[in-house]
């Protein structure tokens, strides 16, 4: 009878979710709107549509970052840069970096509370399969080192991490820690920025994905030398 009752809660969530997107045009014009928006990855256009919010600038682009993470794979880097243009760097990277973090509970909860099919149509199998191997290459750091490489998503990251035994402050605290120098950086330049983003932005993350490329080869590698096969041979 619970399993019933908590299938049919899990049903009516969604039917209202997707009620309120059909027949509430204003909030699906809304919705279209941001997709196009963070999809040409144009900081420009993002600035001054939160900024066309006025007092609500801030709250508006908090949940933008909300939705950019359910949403996935939508860019975040595009809402964290117009955040420091408009709110100066120090408040700008605090308004992204807790937003985010509200993104990423958001995603793995729903993964916990919806499970694996439902995960899949918001994301892909196949990145999802992508980030089962990533938490079985890394274990218990997987998230934090997802956290810092730049080519991994975030997102499907939060979404898989639902779906192992990791727990929610494990989980947290490893989120928190590894995606706050990526915004820091991004929120220190994000209010100089000219010219191509995107150039910018794929600079920057190949610096941090070969950075931590090193650590993690020199993890492995310190791993498989600790293994006893390894001793004996190095023995002979």
């Amino acid at each position: 009878m619970m399993m019933k009752k908590s299938a049919w809660i899990k049903i009516g969530i969604i039917l209202i979710l997707v009620g309120l997107y059909v027949f509430i045009e204003p909030l699906q014009f809304s919705v279209r709107q941001v997709v196009l928006i963070l999809s040409m990855v144009d900081v420009t256009t993002m600035k001054y549509y939160i900024l066309s919010f006025g007092f609500w600038a801030p709250v508006v682009s908090f949940f933008l970052m909300v939705f950019q993470s359910v949403a996935a794979p939508l860019p975040a880097f595009v809402i964290t840069f117009a955040n420091a243009a408009l709110f100066g760097w120090v408040k700008g990277a605090l308004l992204s970096w807790s937003s985010a973090m509200c993104g990423a509970a958001l995603c793995y909860g729903i993964a916990r509370f919806y499970g694996r099919s439902v995960v899949e149509r918001l994301t892909s199998k196949f990145a999802l399969e992508e980030a089962d191997r990533f938490f079985e290459r890394y274990g218990k750091y997987a998230v934090l080192v997802a956290r810092l490489l730049p080519f991994v998503s975030f997102d499907v990251v939060s979404y898989a991490a639902g779906l192992t035994s990791i727990g929610f402050w494990e989980f947290f605290w490893a989120t928190g820690l590894g995606q706050l120098p990526a915004t820091l950086v991004y929120s220190y330049v994000g209010d100089i920025l000219v010219g191509s983003v995107r150039t910018f932005v794929f600079g920057l993350l190949s610096l941090l994905s070969l950075s931590v490329l090193v650590v993690a080869l020199k993890k492995i590698i310190n791993e498989r030398n600790r293994q006893p096969g390894c001793k004996e041979r190095g023995l002979k």
